[in-house]
């Protein structure tokens, strides 16, 4: 068994830019203590996703860069890999990105969001292009938040790189009137989590969500199997880190290997 320990940071929404920093700085070193090689957080976590009505301080690159120094810091401190939701200055537009850094705190690269939700576009610009990355033996692809949910091929395309896991930074808070949900994927509850079944079983990969802690979510944190079926997921609207043990040698990537264009 070729098993790959992952953490994901199921922390609540930071109330200031700072605070974020400060909570994904906890959450790395609590990652360490609990010897995963890798940790995810949630969409946009430092600063702050920008919509649902949270107050978040404007953009601003430098920032950007002391914090994206400290979560390096914090990486190497504790030996572990970060895949950090974030936010980036591009040509003048402001981009959703996950930032990788390995567990030396070197940066390894971005994934930015390509397909952005119709409500982002006033706010954010689509990024380009996809890469896979690599730590401690695993091979991942991140695929964020409704990119994950409704484009099936942003989770393929990793796999048919090489990719044993595709983690999936997202921010899903509650909605007026919608279900609370207990368990995961409840028939009672929207589609989402009923996705990220079928992102895992359509590709052979495991398929890994994290979402912040806020009550009456309709989504959590969990991961799931190549098989389709749930290993694991964080009781909703509790705060702490998720930690799960992956056997990556049954995430063969065998259905997205034989996957062919109509």
């Amino acid at each position: 068994m070729n098993t790959f320990r992952i953490a994901l940071g199921n922390i609540r929404f930071p109330a200031t830019a700072e605070e974020s920093v400060a909570r994904a700085e906890q959450a790395i070193a609590q990652a360490g203590s609990e010897r995963a090689e890798i940790i995810c957080f949630p969409e946009c976590y430092v600063p702050g996703y920008r919509l649902m009505g949270h107050s978040v301080a404007p953009p601003d690159a430098a920032f950007l860069e002391r914090a994206w120094a400290r979560v390096g810091e914090a990486a190497a401190k504790a030996g572990v890999a970060v895949i950090l939701g974030t936010e980036r200055l591009v040509d003048g537009g402001l981009r959703i990105s996950a930032l990788v850094i390995n567990g030396d705190g070197t940066i390894a690269g971005f994934q930015d969001k390509v397909q952005l939700d119709p409500s982002e576009e006033g706010t954010y610009s689509a990024g380009s292009g996809r890469q896979v990355f690599q730590t401690g033996g695993a091979t991942f692809g991140i695929t964020i938040c409704h990119e994950g949910w409704r484009y099936p091929e942003t989770v393929r395309w990793a796999v048919r790189q090489g990719a044993q896991i595709v983690f999936h930074p997202h921010l899903h808070e509650a909605e007026p009137g919608g279900y609370t949900p207990s368990s995961f994927a409840d028939p009672a509850n929207t589609f989402h989590e009923k996705a990220a079944l079928c992102r895992a079983a359509e590709n052979t990969c495991y398929f890994v969500t994290v979402n912040c802690a806020s009550p009456g979510s309709a989504t959590t944190s969990a991961v799931v199997r190549p098989d389709g079926t749930l290993l694991s997921y964080q009781p909703y609207g509790k705060e702490g880190l998720l930690v799960a043990d992956l056997d990556l040698g049954a995430a063969t990537g065998l259905l997205a290997a034989r996957w062919k264009a109509g």
